[in-house]
């Protein structure tokens, strides 16, 4: 038995489960082992300092599996810009056929993708951006609700809301992103209309993943309350781990503070060393409250076996067995 969706067949995946972008976490070895369990997995662009590591980035994955993987490119407004042109022109001269846009609208991305025959996923945190994304041409959407790590957008729609509100008016492949770690939140975003789930933190939290491991038992350690929604009155909000310098950014930011009185504590540098050296309590780094769902650190190939059996056993055992048939149904 195996869940096919409009996502598995569009994007040529066999699970509808997706491994987003993620800073300084979606590396090669990480994506090659999402790729290899039958999901779907995306290195992050901006993670690689240079276009030219991007390529490198690229060829590693390749010598680790011969599924199809994907790129992300996260559009922000930033300090200084990376060269976005000479990335998404290593995406398309390496091959690459799936490409998960963020951030900003797609809509200068999607000839020059389209062209070379890459379908794009873009990843949004509202139902008018979404059908927005759906007008310009997209090929899937990621609907983000406010339970993820990294931007839920200024809304605050979770997902039991945002992805049936989202499904009412979106018809090409849509995926759940936003709080989702096991087969129960699989199943539910089936059941509320989309077509897959992505998941972040819960891919974080496994044996491939890059982090470190003092990172890792810190989210099994934690729970769905432990984290911080920094950057709120500047309308820029991200959650992020509660820890001492989240705790102080928000501090600072309620008080009246403004992006310069945060910039050093905020700093991309910090938050690398996290991952790099696990030290928590070093800066800022991204978590969902899914974290409150995660209590070990599997291998890739264990975790996405094990969310695709047990969905098949919630869909035709639980749920099949809450059907009565009543009599006048047996007589028929």
């Amino acid at each position: 038995m195996s869940l096919r969706t409009k996502f598995t067949e569009t994007f040529g995946v066999e699970h509808p489960i997706a491994q987003g972008g993620m800073q300084w976490v979606g590396r090669a070895e990480l994506v090659a082992a999402v790729a290899n369990s039958g999901a779907l997995g995306f290195l992050t662009a901006l993670t690689q300092p240079t276009p030219a590591d991007l390529a490198n980035e690229i060829a590693k994955t390749r010598d680790l599996t011969d599924k199809p993987f994907g790129v992300n490119l996260t559009i922000l407004p930033t300090i200084n810009p990376p060269p976005y042109d000479e990335y998404r022109q290593v995406i398309v001269d390496a091959g690459i056929k799936i490409v998960e846009t963020a951030g900003s609208n797609p809509a200068p991305h999607l000839p020059m993708f389209h062209d070379n025959g890459i379908k794009v996923l873009h990843k949004c945190t509202s139902v008018r951006h979404a059908v927005k994304a759906q007008s310009l041409g997209v090929d899937g959407i990621s609907i983000d609700g406010f339970e993820c790590a990294g931007h839920p957008g200024e809304d605050d729609i979770p997902g039991l809301v945002l992805i049936p509100a989202a499904a009412a008016q979106i018809e090409i492949p849509m995926i759940a992103s936003g709080g989702f770690a096991d087969a129960r939140g699989l199943v539910a975003a089936l059941a509320l209309g989309a077509d897959g789930i992505n998941m972040g933190s819960r891919f974080m939290c496994t044996v491939e993943s890059c982090i470190h491991q003092n990172v890792k038992e810190a989210i099994v350690a934690g729970d769905e309350r432990g984290t911080e929604l920094i950057f709120r009155p500047l309308r820029n909000t991200a959650r992020v781990a509660s820890n001492t310098v989240s705790r102080e950014v928000v501090e600072i930011l309620n008080k009246g503070g403004q992006f310069p009185d945060v910039q050093e504590l905020v700093a991309g540098v910090r938050g690398r060393k996290v991952f790099d050296d696990g030290d928590v309590e070093a800066g800022i780094w991204s978590v969902g409250t899914a974290m409150g769902l995660i209590n070990d650190i599997p291998t890739v190939g264990e975790l996405v076996s094990r969310i695709v059996t047990e969905a098949e056993e919630l869909i035709s055992g639980r749920l099949a067995d809450m059907l009565e048939v009543d009599d006048e149904e047996n007589v028929a």
